[in-house]
């Protein structure tokens, strides 16, 4: 398989050339840089570039001969989205339709969209199914589902199929320790306790405890990075065999609560770990868990890293390292 990868070099992205070069796919990563680092592409072809610049993608595509195009060059921040929506629409929906225009001109038909659960705002039901009621409340959830929408056109009108996989809260990291997590500024949860736990943050909040919930503090749904590539490369697979759009939630299924996530993040690094209290924020749901069971009978996926215990392990061991490379 040829396969181009938009943004390639950030968190997810970086994982997924990993696994397509361990699936012997030639891959080639286009990323601008702005959320990624060159030194996370581990192998393949590498271009700088954006998807604005119309006119490398015309190059891009002229010169190569795709099989399918994989796509996580989103801004991904919901707060940022809020206080800066035109640069959520800008980058999601307008840099996004040029890539896909590029694709049809060229006759790649073959997309894998990396979606999220903010398609689906506050939830009406847990654990969420693709069923739910798409009600997004902000711009990011908002451009993501614009995108999926826009699927739904291009491949009524210009054959182009795709998957667009919703994930939850992606987490962990390499477990050869080779890439990992490294958000500027760091907005999730488990590598910002990982790094009170190293001593790289004074501490950890916790953001209410007062949910409805067993112990008062959200739940959320944390699904490795590994098996989310995976989930990635089997969507391929099925893609290219059935020549059918589709789209599937990602998770667990199973919630930990952020107290639960903190306890166990002790246990795994052995630190203690300063925690603060501090109010709620705006527009978390007490609790968000997928219901993947479509994607686990339509995709044969089967999650090998499911424990929370596992994949905290591997994040801390990416933050040990980034630890000593920043001491």
């Amino acid at each position: 398989m040829k396969i181009l990868v938009v943004g390639g070099a950030g968190y997810i992205g970086s994982h997924m050339v990993v696994r397509l070069l361990q699936a012997a796919a030639e891959v080639t990563t286009l990323d601008n840089l702005s959320a990624g680092y060159r030194d996370s592409v581990l192998g393949g072809n590498f271009i700088e570039g954006d998807l604005a610049d119309i006119a490398l993608l015309n190059k891009i595509f002229k010169e190569n001969d795709f099989d399918a195009v994989m796509h996580f060059a989103s801004f991904i921040e919901v707060g940022e989205s809020i206080v800066s929506p035109a640069k959520y629409y800008n980058n999601n929906v307008t840099n996004t339709q040029n890539l896909l225009d590029v694709m049809v001109k060229y006759g790649v038909l073959n997309f894998i969209f990396s979606s999220t659960a903010a398609i689906f705002g506050e939830p009406q039901y847990v654990p969420i199914d693709e069923k739910h009621p798409m009600q997004p409340i902000n711009p990011y959830g908002r451009t993501k589902l614009i995108v999926e929408q826009m699927l739904t056109d291009y491949d009524l009108a210009y054959g182009l199929k795709s998957v667009a996989l919703r994930y939850f809260n992606a987490a962990g990291a390499d477990p050869e320790t080779r890439i990992g997590e490294r958000h500027i500024p760091e907005s999730h949860l488990i590598p910002l306790i990982l790094q009170a736990a190293s001593g790289r943050r004074d501490s950890i909040s916790i953001f209410g405890l007062d949910y409805e919930t067993p112990d008062g503090t959200c739940i959320r749904d944390y699904i490795h990075i590994c098996d989310l590539c995976e989930a990635h490369l089997l969507a391929i697979k099925a893609l290219q065999s059935s020549n059918k759009s589709a789209a599937y939630n990602l998770g667990n299924g199973n919630g930990f609560s952020v107290k639960e996530v903190i306890d166990t993040a002790i246990k795994v690094t052995g630190r203690d770990i300063l925690v603060e209290t501090a109010v709620r924020r705006v527009g978390d749901p007490a609790r968000l868990v997928a219901d993947a069971t479509l994607a686990r009978k339509e995709l044969n996926w089967v999650p090998a890293f499911s424990s929370l215990d596992t994949i905290i392990k591997h994040s801390w061991l990416w933050e040990e390292k980034l630890g000593a490379l920043s001491s």
